[in-house]
């Protein structure tokens, strides 16, 4: 068996691991009600990954990788070799000015322990990193492709928790966000919590149309369950829904959708 080779990773110019570190702190200054961290961290957002942003444009290559599995061989390997095309364009100087400036207005607005928080999938982002860069051994690289390209064609793990899915319904709702979810957020649930804080100036009308259609999403895989529909709990997770209609769009609706989140991926992944 090949070993995998063993390369020091500076974490800090990895820009996938910088704006997670950044989303996971902007969800615990949420959560904590931490006001001043979370406008520090909201600024810092908006300034250096709006679309069109060199971090932006760089983190999107990063996410057609890291958030993609169970693919078809031939597919994946053709978004590893676009995705090392579409980089290789990118200003290098450009990145590493704007990584710079980056990580000095966290020190100074939020501090270092920002970039210590854990992080369930940096070794992914770190190989993915490390093949995009071409001071790594070519050898090195490919071996770190295979890899890579081992992932993407994985299945998703499968659940085995809907023999008890009336429990999970009141458990998801009961234990707080932070403690049970705070270290492992689901990437629907990334992408919830940074355009609701992002659209926190005025709840816009791009924010709405988003959240409108991830309810939608939600209510389709929910109350559709054969797990749900013939759950004792049914008619409690549909008044939920009901009730998400007419209430205002603020933290505790938000924690709502987040659960919601959880139960829907629960539901998906029992039926791989």
């Amino acid at each position: 068996m090949q070993e995998k080779p063993k390369l020091k990773h500076n974490k800090k110019r990895n820009t996938a691991f910088l704006y997670e570190a950044l989303v996971r702190e902007l969800t615990k200054a949420t959560v904590e009600k931490n006001e001043n961290v979370k406008k520090h961290l909201v600024s810092i957002i908006k300034e250096f990954f709006s679309s069109g942003k060199p971090l932006a444009r760089e983190l999107d290559v990063y996410r057609s990788l890291y958030e993609s599995k169970n693919l078809e061989k031939d597919y994946a390997k053709a978004i590893i070799d676009e995705s090392k095309r579409v980089y290789l364009s990118f200003s290098q100087n450009d990145i590493f000015n704007e990584q710079s400036r980056l990580i000095s207005k966290v020190n100074k607005t939020v501090g270092k322990s920002a970039f210590q928080t854990f992080m369930p999938n940096y070794k992914n982002l770190a190989t993915i990193s490390q093949i995009f860069d071409l001071d790594v051994p070519l050898k090195t690289r490919i071996i770190l492709e295979k890899t890579l390209l081992e992932y993407l064609v994985s299945p998703n793990p499968e659940s085995s928790n809907l023999q008890t899915i009336d429990n999970l319904v009141f458990k998801t709702f009961i234990n707080k966000f932070n403690e049970k979810y705070g270290d492992s957020l689901l990437e629907e649930q990334k992408t919830l919590l940074t355009n609701y804080i992002l659209a926190q100036d005025g709840v816009d009308l791009e924010f709405k149309i988003y959240l409108n259609e991830e309810v939608g999403r939600l209510k389709n895989i929910i109350i559709l369950s054969n797990a749900i529909k013939n759950s004792d709990n049914g008619p409690l997770v549909s008044q939920i829904f009901e009730s998400l209609k007419e209430r205002k769009i603020d933290n505790k609706y938000l924690e709502d959708i987040l659960y919601l989140q959880v139960l829907a991926k629960e539901i998906e992944n029992g039926k791989n």
